[in-house]
């Protein structure tokens, strides 16, 4: 018989929950999210809800989501003890997909869900969630951070990002108007942004490669790792410049899967392999697997992270203004009417 002397009092850090620990992160992370901070934003981090005002700037404002998150690439991230760019890629991946329709991201939540908190972690990992709404001009304005004991494994987390942003209606980005003629212009990616990390995973292992070795320049780990590119400040460059018909975020999927997604019915988007350099990364991916050349493209970016599709007349000044606010950029092919039969996008 148990009595109640017998009875100890149990808390929730005794079930594996430190809420001390949350309050210790919140308090390291405040000073990155203010930096973040948009006019519109109303009230700090910490209330039950995000409260922001819409820009006075849109005519008629319509909003734009996205959300998405960093997939396997979490498991190098884990293996290399190295936290400080995957929220690049976390913000990279939804703000690149929300501006291909026009919209200039206004804001950013994130979801951090971990076994144990270990505050040193998840503070390096939100602290890159920052620079990459700093670097979007998007306002961190809050998120959540889940300790679940049992969950996952000791040293593993997970995440996922949701942006909100704005287009006028009159300027929405459909790919309704393009037709054969268009030009289709290649924004150059940073590595292997957040996409095919399960096939990078098997070919690092399967290689043997030294993750600290020497790999053109830099350490194997940090080009594997690189973050994704986030494209924001120069296409809303572009889009105050000249009209552009449609946009192409190249994820999971490559240039093969992504770039229909914006083409109208009837028409192709006909690729150019040699219209870039295949980046050393991908040529070493494709060495290491043996891997056919249409399994790259719908695998990986193979160093296009951004297809913008303009009217031909429009191109050279295109190249120009997207080269100007920092992109590397190519011309990578241009739009036809499709062949019976044809997909709607082939590399040649």
């Amino acid at each position: 018989m148990t009595t109640s002397a017998d009875k100890t009092s149990l808390t929730y850090r005794d079930a594996g929950v430190d809420m001390e620990a949350g309050d210790a992160l919140v308090e390291q992370i405040k000073p990155f999210a203010k930096r973040t901070m948009r006019p519109e934003v109303m009230g700090g981090i910490g209330g039950f809800g995000s409260l922001f005002a819409m820009p006075k700037k849109f005519k008629e404002p319509v909003l734009v989501s996205g959300t998405d998150g960093v997939g396997t690439k979490l498991k190098l991230a884990f293996q290399l003890n190295k936290h400080d760019t995957v929220g690049i890629d976390l913000v990279a991946m939804s703000v690149n997909d929300i501006l291909v329709q026009g919209a200039e991201p206004l804001f950013f939540l994130d979801y951090f869900a971990c076994g144990k908190l270990e505050v040193g972690t998840a503070a390096a990992v939100i602290k890159g969630i920052a620079l990459g709404c700093e670097e979007s001009g998007c306002a961190l304005v809050g998120g959540e951070t889940a300790e679940m004991p049992g969950m996952y494994p000791a040293g593993e987390y997970d995440l996922a990002g949701f942006a909100v942003g704005c287009v006028d209606k009159a300027n929405i980005i459909d790919g309704s108007t393009i037709q054969a003629g268009d030009v289709v212009l290649g924004l150059a990616s940073s590595g292997a942004h957040s996409n095919g990390y399960s096939l990078i995973r098997k070919l690092i292992e399967k290689s043997g490669i030294d993750m600290e070795s020497d790999f053109h320049g830099k350490p194997f780990k940090d080009v594997v790792m690189a973050p994704t590119k986030l494209y924001v400040k120069s296409i809303l460059k572009l889009l105050e410049t000249l009209p552009v018909k449609g946009m192409a975020h190249i994820t999971g999927g490559g240039i093969t899967e992504n770039v229909p997604r914006v083409l109208p019915a009837g028409m192709t988007a006909e690729v150019q392999a040699a219209s870039w350099t295949l980046p050393p990364l991908f040529q070493w991916l494709q060495a290491q697997g043996n891997i056919e050349p249409l399994e790259m493209y719908r695998t990986f970016n193979c160093g296009i992270g951004m297809a913008v599709i303009v009217a031909a007349e429009h191109a050279e000044q295109a190249h120009a203004v997207l080269a100007g606010a920092g992109e590397t950029v190519y011309r990578i092919g241009h739009i036809r009417a499709q062949q019976p039969g044809e997909a709607p996008t082939v590399v040649v």
